[in-house]
């Protein structure tokens, strides 16, 4: 069978598990679109954060910009995986513990405010918008490919399904879908990974393949020859202080990122969320130590199966052929000798590829079975997916739960809550759809403006809220407002209106660590300058760091206090 017939298999097969569990999972109550009743287990709930942290940029955008940057790639690596590390060892007990609903949630609260409460909503649903868009993408592109449709009806065709799952059964029905992507993501990840370290090094492992075969130095040779960089060549197309600003940038983004943290209200207790943590991080682990090899073996086998070889020749290759449609793969004998010459420069390569393609194009560059092929193509619909509904739900929850709900109207009954909630997402769906169909740049790069904007906002206030009690809600509200108005402006201003990266040359992904010091900064100078928060706050805020599950009562606070 061909690959689009095996694709489309593996694409109805998934398809239809992802609608019967959120059929089976689906809900009445706001408890249970919010938070999935807070009653998942540990290791479920592991494998629901992995694969809602794992999108599409993970999945086909990470090991396709290492394979484009080579060592720059690995800033994306380092980043996600600190990021996660430090989300789940410094915050996500103390937010679970707190026993909120979302982010918003918590700021409103700790912060003893209604205008940090909407800043807090203004930027999760800016922050996840940003990211969602990225997912539709990707979607779009697997369709594009492997269905043989036009990259905006693969928008459409994700955009339906994550709808229906997402609306039905909100958080409840998201978590096990989420263990059933993860399922499929990780396995379409690992075989290719497997088959290819074993054709390249003899190896199966590989990890191991990567560390100890003689790929790489092969692959710094072949393109020192080709007149790029060697591949483990650092700080080639990007600077020193760029590397580590994004890599910064996108450690305190993916802490700060909400639809993750949401992931540990799911749990039934603190305990939980601290093992569900440490699941997660081995489930990540299986995807992220394997990107690096994936990366450089696919670097290897294009240039191998592009460079110096026949035009002619090469575009009679079924897969060749197909990418080219979807215009993420143009070939161009540009100096008419009739062979394929990949240089350098953009001026005189013949060769021009997204990094976007180059995981979903590795399994047909070296020659595997079609059904694997198929099977990544279905894995990085389910990375995609996992994420997009989850980021969907955060955005859902920030206008149903934080703003009807908490500042509108508190009286309303679970059945009004639920249905608001289930109109955000559908509002949300046809937004990211838009940004899918028009997308500001590359999946990857899409993902880490999301991770700027995160870390911009969020980031100090969640941290200063639990280990600073003195910091207060003026200090809050200025904070976020600097930081997130700072970094949107400088990425708006260099990504689309011609402006210089002025800020000693660091780029729009890695602006972010820049606007999370100005919030960090400021909120701490405003709360030194301002009255210090309520008593019971300060009280809340030293219990959330004492061991054990009970969170301490939010005392009421009188209508003077708040703003």
């Amino acid at each position: 069978m061909t690959v689009e017939v095996w694709t489309t298999m593996f694409v109805i097969l998934t398809f239809m598990v992802y609608l019967y569990i959120g059929w089976r999972a689906r809900v009445k109550d706001s408890k249970g679109f919010f938070v999935a009743d807070q009653g998942v287990p540990a290791i479920a709930n592991g494998a629901a954060t992995a694969a809602d942290w794992m999108s599409a940029a993970s999945f086909m955008g990470m090991a396709g910009l290492i394979s484009s940057l080579g060592y720059d790639g690995s800033i994306y690596l380092m980043g996600w995986t600190g990021g996660y590390v430090l989300l789940a060892l410094l915050l996500a007990p103390y937010l679970r513990k707190f026993g909120k609903y979302t982010v918003p949630d918590f700021v409103g609260d700790r912060y003893y405010s209604t205008v940090a409460r909407l800043v807090a909503v203004v930027a999760a649903i800016f922050v996840s918008l940003t990211y969602v868009a990225g997912q539709m993408r990707g979607v779009g592109i697997v369709f594009s490919r492997f269905l043989q449709v036009d990259v905006n009806i693969g928008v459409v065709i994700g955009m339906v399904i994550v709808g229906f799952f997402a609306i039905l059964g909100g958080m409840k029905g998201i978590t096990w879908t989420q263990v059933a992507q993860y399922t499929v993501l990780i396995v379409a990840y690992l075989i290719p990974a497997v088959a290819i370290a074993w054709q390249l090094t003899g190896n199966p492992i590989p990890q191991l393949a990567f560390t100890f075969g003689d790929v790489v130095e092969k692959l710094n040779q072949v393109q020192v020859d080709l007149g790029f960089d060697a591949y483990t060549q650092p700080f080639a197309s990007k600077s020193m202080l760029d590397v580590l600003f994004i890599t910064i940038a996108l450690m305190v983004g993916t802490a700060g990122l909400p639809h993750v943290i949401v992931r540990f209200y799911t749990v039934p207790n603190v305990r939980a969320a601290r093992y569900s943590a440490g699941w997660a991080l081995l489930f990540i682990a299986l995807l992220y130590t394997s990107a690096p090899a994936i990366a450089s073996f696919a670097r290897y086998n294009l240039i191998g199966t592009l460079h110096n070889q026949p035009i002619a020749e090469v575009q009679q290759l079924d897969w060749v052929q197909k990418w080219q449609t979807t215009k993420l793969l143009t070939l161009d004998d540009k100096n008419g000798n009739g062979t394929i010459e990949w240089t350098p420069t953009e001026e005189t390569s013949d060769v021009k590829i997204s990094p976007d393609i180059i995981v979903l194009s590795t399994p047909e560059v070296a020659k595997l079975a079609p059904w694997v092929v198929a099977l990544v193509a279905a894995g990085g619909l389910a990375a995609a997916l996992s994420t997009a509904s989850g980021l969907l739900l955060v955005i859902s929850s920030s206008i149903a739960h934080d703003v009807y709900y908490k500042l509108l109207k508190p009286d309303a009954s679970e059945g009004e809550r639920v249905m608001v909630g289930r109109i955000m997402v559908g509002l949300a769906i046809l937004i990211a759809g838009y940004f899918g169909i028009n997308p500001p740049g590359f999946v990857a790069q899409v993902v880490a403006f999301a991770f700027g904007l995160a870390a911009a906002s969020f980031f100090p206030v969640i941290l200063l809220g639990i280990f600073d009690k003195r910091t207060n809600r003026e200090g809050a509200i200025a904070g976020m407002v600097s930081g997130l108005l700072f970094t949107t402006v400088y990425i708006l201003g260099v990504k689309f209106y011609g402006m210089s990266p002025w800020f000693f040359g660091v780029s729009a992904e890695g602006i972010g660590t820049v606007g999370m010091l100005i919030n960090l900064v400021v909120t701490l100078v405003v709360s030194r300058l301002t009255p210090p928060p309520p008593p019971e706050i300060q009280a809340l805020v030293e219990n959330l760091r004492t061991p054990g599950d009970a969170p301490l009562a939010l005392a009421d606070i009188g209508e003077e206090q708040l703003d």
